[in-house]
């Protein structure tokens, strides 16, 4: 789910690379209506000259994240692309849109649904079958039993040799953690955290975004940076970094810092801007490693010569394929181990295929997605980007999840992020998707716990240490895949990692060949296709065949195998 919209506000928090030069206002002889851009300078050219460019061509500078290179502006001119494009100072520029997003949740209201829905599947099934009983284990978190994703990967036998270092920072870039969790706040740094975006309460159609300005006391825009009204990126640091506490559930890497950088919107939305700004900032605050659970759009690929685009789509594709490889290459200059979930559109990405989903966001009136053949050469933004891990999903038999995109050349691990039909009756099973963290106030904001705190639906749970009491929920996806492979990354850096001129930390090529080489061989399945069946809630039965390449030790649905904590850091 995805909504255009230029920005009327930017926030700019703790990055030192960011700048507001002061600029001529509009010319008053303009419409009266702004908008927004990002602008790409080009690579070695003069920032005077590039702001000069901007000034001549209508339009005012917001900010600048002068790392990347990279301008918010403002205009009222209606032809300012076509003004700007061709500068010798300018390599690229886009709508300041929507880039990216974490997959949608089933709470969200059917007026903010689009076609991206069919790939949003971390909450699909949650299902009326029984828990199981729990055996609770004296050394064991309380909901131990529940994280057969820890048990796959081996977790909590790595815990005897490591359980994570302080020192290592680990970068959330999502909707937001809510560092007052209980199972998250022990681990959490406030003073690193910032918030890099801006509520958005509606589209420039009227249509909801993020809804109403909530903040107490002065309904303000820009949330704290302890705080998610998403869910999303709490569930990915709980899953990363919930500490041993005899509370609820335990992280891969139960000692690390979560440090939360937030570049995506309540409603899950990322803008580009927002996101480069948290790249570069994980690299100037010493971030070791990052976890990105959404991919870039209003592309879901992203096309420099595809036929099926107007010049104009073509340069904004390219600007963002620009934009975002700069902003990675920066981050991992800088130390940081740049991971990302792989996708949930159940395609191979080396193959030639179709995208009905783009653009799903409009930027003028009456512009739709519409059906594009995308060839390999396209690429979906940050997973296929350098230095980046993308990492492909597994449910609790192993086999790849049946939503989990994949590629040989494409994935580089596997990591457990949930699949519910990974049954033996393919029936839908809730505790087969991944449990972590949940922010109470969402859950009652949802009517999910009762008066009493109780809750009311069974994909929500509830832990309780004394008089403390947390919540936690069910997800499956890419984006729970992606955070357990970072925790993996995390206890590699704590395990192997030095005090240097930058602090302590681990040069991230070598916290990724740690990462693969200690990955458990996985092979594909006999005769190298596997068929998917699902029955679903309705009785309906739904089948796919997904093709997998490769050998045991590198394929296209589990790359060099999948995540092994024990192996990468026990004696």
């Amino acid at each position: 789910m995805k909504r255009l919209l230029a920005l009327t506000a930017v926030v700019a928090l703790g990055a030192a690379a960011l700048t507001a030069p002061a600029q001529a206002a509009p010319s008053s002889a303009e419409p009266a209506t702004s908008k927004e851009y990002v602008v790409l300078y080009k690579e070695g050219a003069s920032a005077a000259d590039a702001q000069k460019a901007i000034q001549a061509a209508g339009g005012t500078i917001v900010k600048v994240n002068t790392a990347v290179g990279l301008a918010t502006v403002s205009t009222t001119n209606a032809g300012f692309v076509d003004a700007i494009k061709n500068n010798a100072a300018i390599d690229g520029v886009a709508g300041n849109r929507v880039i990216g997003a974490a997959p949608e949740s089933a709470r969200v209201k059917a007026d903010v649904r689009k076609a991206i829905e069919a790939k949003a599947v971390e909450k699909e099934g949650r299902g009326h079958g029984k828990f199981p009983k729990w055996n609770r284990k004296p050394s064991a978190e309380p909901l131990d039993d529940l994280q057969w994703d820890l048990d796959q990967m081996k977790a909590n036998e790595a815990h005897k040799y490591e359980q994570g270092d302080k020192r290592v920072l680990v970068g959330i870039l999502d909707t937001g953690v809510d560092g007052t969790h209980p199972d998250i706040a022990p681990n959490f740094s406030n003073a690193l955290s910032r918030n890099f975006t801006v509520d958005i309460p509606t589209d420039a159609n009227g249509d909801r975004i993020d809804g109403p300005c909530a903040e107490e006391p002065d309904a303000s825009c820009n949330d704290p940076a302890n705080v998610d009204e998403d869910g999303h990126g709490t569930h990915v640091a709980s899953s990363i970094a919930s500490p041993l506490n005899k509370l609820g559930v335990a992280g891969v890497a139960p000692n690390v810092t979560i440090v939360n950088i937030r570049a995506g919107q309540d409603s899950g939305y990322f803008f580009l801007q927002p996101s480069v700004d948290a790249l570069t900032y994980a690299g100037d605050i010493g971030i070791d490693v990052v976890n990105m659970s959404y991919y870039i759009d209003p592309w879901l690929f992203n096309c420099v010569d595809n036929a099926a685009d107007s010049a104009a789509d073509q340069l904004e594709q390219a600007t963002i394929i620009k934009a975002t490889q700069r902003a990675l290459n920066y981050a991992h200059r800088k130390g940081v181990t740049l991971i990302a979930a792989a996708g949930n559109g159940a395609t191979d990405y080396t193959k030639t295929l179709t995208d009905a989903s783009s653009p799903d966001f409009a930027s003028t009136p009456g512009e739709v997605p519409r059906s594009r053949t995308i060839p390999p050469s396209c690429v979906s933004m940050p997973s296929e980007g350098d230095h980046v891990v993308p990492v492909s999903s597994t449910g609790i038999s192993t086999r790849k999840s049946y939503y989990s995109d994949y590629g040989n050349g494409y994935i580089a691990v596997a990591a457990p992020g949930g699949d519910v039909y990974d049954t033996p009756g393919n029936t839908r099973d809730i505790t087969k998707a991944t449990l972590s963290a949940y922010p109470e106030s969402l859950a009652r904001a949802n009517g999910e716990i009762d008066e009493n705190g109780d809750p009311t639906v069974e994909y929500v749970v509830k832990d309780c240490r004394g008089s403390v009491c947390a919540y936690y929920q069910y997800l499956q996806g890419t984006s729970m895949a992606s955070p357990r492979a970072v925790g993996v990354a995390a206890l590699i850096v704590s395990k192997y990692g030095r005090n240097g001129r930058g602090g302590y930390g681990m040069d991230p090529d070598d916290v990724e060949r740690v990462l693969k080489a200690t990955a458990t061989d996985t092979r594909c399945p006999a005769g190298g296709t596997y068929t998917y069946t699902r029955i679903l809630p309705s009785g309906a039965t739904v089948t796919a065949t997904h093709t997998c390449e490769g050998g045991k030790s590198n394929n296209g649905f589990y790359g060099q195998g999948i995540v092994n904590a024990l192996r990468a850091v026990g004696h």
